[in-house]
């Protein structure tokens, strides 16, 4: 297969054809998606048959008078020719439903999908760095999409890497600075409205931005791996926190990176001793991308913690995968059902559904299940019908700053007293 030289010499050529004499081309990059899983999980060895496997469903599916390289790693492109960007895109809707569905590895199932950038010659431009670098953008902006997708380069996304750019220059410096500070939601027993817990949330207030989204800065600092020192932070701060309460539990988000990194465990262990807080009173949320990145070695620490004597919970259950496998496999305290479908309970049949027999499978493997988001008396009747064993969101609480938690410890409790 051709390699990054040849197909920049095949990429000259074309847009050298292009400008003399008119007509399009496509860039089109390919990332696959999970493939540092396999060759941790299975090795280098199945990691290069899904690579032969991947080049041969490119080069299948492309045209005769197609390029298709491997630029390195796990990285494919592929020259294309024809009316644009209608080919380009019939190209990627196909390859990534046709690459997201692997054969088996070591007689095990795997998780890959592919993600894909692309740029047009000459809309996008005849220089070929130029056209790389449009593709590179549009291939960013399909893994920021969730992986799995194609997107099209767009004039605008430049604008938006360069406030990528500068978002992630000040992060770098935002711990140091204290920028950072923790909000607290509380967590109420559905049966008895008993106050059982909070979940600390990241906020982050700019200095001249002021506050913003943890939507737009946590998947920088995942990604630049600054998730890992701002990680440990939150939860030395959501302990030491906890421990001037009563008896009540605090919820702390574990990122995937975090497992990837050494030493989670001596740092959970760290952390409680430093608060003196008891480990029962930590519940962990994980989400199934930490399971998927790495499964076996995301629930032997999973284990780990748990023999701490610490809670897990499983969160955003119900839009990832929802493999039934990750409860089979790890015996979680909690399953927390994601909001987007508390929102929709009373226009959709679906979400009603869905949240139902989450909480049904919750009470046969003896698992609480907490529905999150929600806002509404209407919302809290249907999660109760449902059979949710517990709440989180607006109605019972907005995230409040610490000096703010005794204030709603009170006014949750007298609630409870008229309730």
């Amino acid at each position: 297969m051709p390699n990054r030289t040849l197909f920049r010499e095949k990429m000259g050529e074309g847009l050298d054809q292009v400008a003399i004499a008119g007509g399009a081309m496509a860039v089109l990059c390919f990332d696959l998606d999970n493939f540092k899983t396999v060759n941790d999980r299975l090795g280098h060895a199945a990691g290069d048959r899904l690579l032969r496997w991947v080049a041969a469903r490119l080069k299948e599916n492309v045209g005769g008078h197609d390029t298709v390289a491997r630029l390195g790693g796990d990285e494919f492109a592929v020259l294309q020719r024809g009316p644009q960007p209608q080919s380009a895109e019939r190209l990627a809707r196909r390859l990534v439903e046709i690459i997201g569905h692997p054969p088996p590895l070591e007689n095990q199932s795997i998780h890959v999908g592919v993600s894909v950038g692309i740029a047009i010659a000459p809309d996008h431009g005849l220089d070929a760095d130029e056209l790389m670098k449009c593709a590179d953008l549009a291939l960013y902006q399909a893994k920021a999409k969730g992986r799995g997708a194609y997107r099209l380069f767009e004039p605008e996304m430049e604008e938006e890497a360069r406030g990528r750019h500068a978002l992630e220059r000040d992060l770098r410096g935002a711990l140091e600075a204290h920028e950072f500070h923790l909000a607290f939601q509380p967590q109420v027993r559905l049966d008895s409205t008993e106050l059982t817990g909070f979940e600390a949330l990241l906020r982050w207030k700019h200095p001249s931005r002021g506050l913003v989204s943890p939507a737009e800065f946590i998947p920088i600092v995942e990604e630049n791996g600054l998730i890992v020192p701002i990680g440990e932070w939150v939860l030395r701060m959501a302990c030491a926190t906890a421990a001037t309460w009563p008896d009540l539990t605090i919820a702390v988000n574990l990122s995937p990176v975090q497992f990837r990194s050494r030493g989670l465990v001596t740092m959970v262990t760290s952390a409680l001793a430093e608060a003196g807080l008891p480990p029962h009173r930590l519940e962990l949320e994980v989400t199934e991308t930490a399971l998927l990145d790495d499964s076996e070695a995301t629930i032997e620490i999973l284990h780990q913690l748990r023999a701490l004597g610490v809670r897990v919970s499983l969160d955003d259950f119900g839009v990832g995968y929802s493999s039934l496998s990750y409860l089979r496999k790890f015996p979680f305290d909690r399953i927390k059902i994601d909001r987007s479908f508390v929102g929709t309970l009373g226009e959709s049949p679906e979400s009603v559904a869905i949240v139902r027999t989450i909480a049904s499978l919750g009470s046969v493997l003896g698992v609480e299940t907490t529905a999150e988001g929600v806002e509404t008396i209407e919302q809290l009747d249907f999660v109760r019908e449902c059979g949710c064993t517990a709440v989180q969101g607006y109605y019972f609480g907005k995230p409040c700053p610490a000096a703010e938690v005794g204030r709603m410890i009170e006014t949750l409790s007298a609630v409870r007293r008229v309730a």
